[in-house]
């Protein structure tokens, strides 16, 4: 139970913090522009906290714990890349198929930073998890 813990709590610190740069810091103007009236001034936080708390516990269930139980930082990386891919594909391409003003470059963007943010949280549950719940 203490893996699985110190899992969550690796993976969950590293999405956060990168993903608060990412849409805080480094493209919080490129998504304004591409999403224009869609985007919301302030974001809602109730849904927002459930989504985090929701999709690591999937990285670390679905990723995470697998890779631990093989000993491989590798697939711990590359399942969380495929993972990221999968979940952020699935909403961006429902998204770009369904609404006005949804675009390819807003989709893949947006999908290509899913893959890399899930594997970088990916390694950080794993590495978390081997060092602290030894």
């Amino acid at each position: 139970m203490r893996k699985v813990v110190w899992a969550y709590v690796g993976a969950l610190l590293a999405f956060l913090v990168l993903d608060g740069l990412w849409l805080g810091v480094l493209m919080s103007s490129t998504y304004k522009e591409l999403l224009g009236t869609l985007m919301l001034a302030q974001p809602e936080w109730g849904p927002a906290t459930a989504f985090y708390l929701l999709y690591v516990l999937g990285v670390v269930c679905f990723v995470v714990l697998p890779a631990l139980a093989r000993g491989s930082a590798r697939r711990a990386a590359l399942m969380g890349a495929f993972f990221g891919l999968v979940a952020y594909g699935t909403y961006d391409l429902s998204n770009w198929a369904t609404l006005q003003g949804w675009s390819a470059q807003l989709a893949l963007m947006d999908m290509a930073w899913g893959a890399l943010l899930t594997c970088l949280a990916s390694l950080s549950g794993y590495w978390t998890a081997r060092k602290l719940a030894a």
